[in-house]
């Protein structure tokens, strides 16, 4: 994965608007299915937009707890929907005020794992990383990495078929289902066409290609829809959304705060933030793994340690705290994206400036109603299209971490058979209101088997060399190796970059702080 732009590289003003609308497009799907999916199982009322412009306040926070070193915008965590909805379930014993209060427990969840992450980085940065690389070395998180990307196959595909009916295994295809699957395959065929044979900026942009491409077939099959008699199936995009767009986000806070009646009985309050303690706090731990993963994953692509500097403390720090004020705006805890750093892997566009104008158009974009309803009109094929190379990238991330692991040692293929086919069969667990998810069930399965096949010791694997490297250059990259105690990387200084109207620079390679 050649990079084009490097961390601290700047393309130019066109240019950055362009890849920062493209990292939007890029997390969008995910984003707005949080509050999406939390609305359907409560009867609260979030607001995509709010969950927009949580988004970029988070990513905000992040990026100055990191000192502008990690290309990762946040988003919407898929692992807190379960905890967001126990936040409204509880506050059910709160009366008719029980909605309202029900948006001031995710509130409350949010700090208690944001302190989750507060708590961790305090210990890291006392105790170190090494132990983090000792317990977590390249042969588990490389096919913990894989699997993120595996993991969400299936909602790729689901929605390239347009989420049709899946019956025995397969999907029943209908013309609805067929038109879907149809667009999703130009989307990913004009993503394709644009990252492999694209010049210059048509190389750059491969997504906002790839989705234009599929829009406006999916818009055309639209509007056949409706000549009279028209099969309904030909309508894959719902326009019917621009009649109820929403001018003014609804922030959790105004809901929360201004809305609640807390003159009322609030005898069981404490106990309901018990329950709500319950169910963040271990959820919390679970996307710490999946945090470690997402940058040791990322430090691959940029050549660059990240749990190093600026440090795992610091990422850990702004994802918490990232947390806590996105879910202040838009509810919902907010975690590192891996669609983000498929998209810096594919588009070879790790500039921290489009992370960071991506943040600022997400909060702009938040308040502009016709762009947020637009966005929410993309049909779920032309993101599954999309999606489908996303996912496959983050996958493909992983099994390079492991190709730099001796499978023909029985330990370490113990180790990746385990933690592969545990996630791959969906080995998530739930303990009353906690869910563990498959990765994260995969990663602890993966550290004890790593644990019991070297109780005697083995040699640590000599550190390689990076592919960019100067002859005779060791590049310490995280997410391949084991650091050991007596061997630590060089620092390589950085090449100089030319003109950005010319032949953009190569990745700056980094040191320690």
């Amino acid at each position: 994965m050649k990079l084009i732009y490097g961390v601290k590289d700047r393309p130019k003003p066109g240019q950055i608007a362009l890849f920062a609308l493209q990292q939007l497009l890029a997390i969008l799907a995910a984003t707005i299915a949080v509050p999406i999916q939390v609305n359907s199982m409560t009867e609260s009322n979030m607001s995509i937009s709010a969950a927009l412009f949580g988004a970029g306040a988070g990513t905000l926070i992040y990026l100055l707890f990191t000192k502008f070193k990690s290309p990762v915008f946040l988003g919407s965590s898929f692992a807190f929907i379960g905890s967001m909805a126990a936040a409204f379930a509880g506050a059910a014993t709160m009366g008719a005020a029980s909605v309202t209060i029900g948006y001031l427990g995710i509130l409350i969840g949010a700090v208690f794992a944001g302190l989750v992450y507060v708590i961790i980085a305090v210990v890291v940065k006392f105790a170190g990383v090494r132990w983090i690389d000792k317990i977590m070395p390249a042969v588990v998180i490389g096919p913990t990495v894989a699997l993120i990307g595996l993991s969400l196959s299936g909602s790729a595909v689901g929605q390239a078929v347009g989420n049709a009916s899946l019956v025995g295994g397969s999907y029943t295809m209908d013309l609805h289902a067929g038109l879907s699957l149809l667009c999703a395959l130009v989307t990913l065929a004009a993503t394709i066409i644009s990252s492999v044979y694209g010049k210059k900026m048509m190389k750059m942009i491969p997504f906002i290609i790839g989705i234009l491409s599929g829009y406006i077939l999916a818009a055309i099959f639209t509007g056949f829809s409706y000549i009279p008699g028209a099969d309904p199936g030909l309508r894959l995009i719902d326009f019917t959304l621009f009649e109820s767009m929403q001018w003014v986000p609804d922030f959790t806070f105004v809901e929360a705060f201004f809305k609640t009646d807390f003159s009322g009985d609030m005898s069981n309050f404490g106990a309901y933030i018990g329950t709500i303690a319950v169910a963040y706090i271990p959820v919390a731990f679970v996307v710490f793994a999946e945090h470690l993963a997402d940058h040791k994953n990322i430090s691959s692509i940029i050549e660059h340690d990240l749990l190093t500097d600026p440090g795992l403390s610091r990422t850990l720090l702004g994802d918490g705290i990232g947390s806590m004020v996105g879910a202040f705006f838009g509810g919902c805890p907010n975690t590192t994206y891996g669609e983000s750093i498929g998209c810096v892997a594919i588009s070879g566009n790790a500039s921290v400036i489009t992370i960071f104008t991506t943040a600022i158009v997400a909060l702009v974009a938040a308040f502009i109603a016709p762009f947020v309803t637009f966005l929410a009109t993309i049909p779920a094929c032309v993101m599954g299209g999309v999606c489908i190379a996303l996912y496959g990238f983050i996958a493909v991330s992983g099994l390079k971490m492991i190709q730099k692991v001796d499978l023909n040692e029985n330990g370490n293929l113990f180790v990746v058979s385990t933690i592969l086919v545990s996630g791959v069969g969906g080995m998530a667990l739930t303990f009353g209101k906690v869910t563990i998810t498959a990765i994260a069930c995969s990663l602890i399965l993966g550290i004890l088997v790593n644990a019991l096949v070297n109780i005697k010791g083995k040699k640590p694997e000599a550190p390689a060399a990076s592919e960019n490297a100067p002859d005779g250059a060791v590049m310490k990259e995280a997410a391949a190796q084991t650091v050991t105690e007596k061997a630590a990387p060089e620092t390589l200084a950085a090449p100089e970059i030319p003109d950005a109207d010319n032949v953009p620079a190569a990745q700056e390679e980094g040191g320690k702080a």
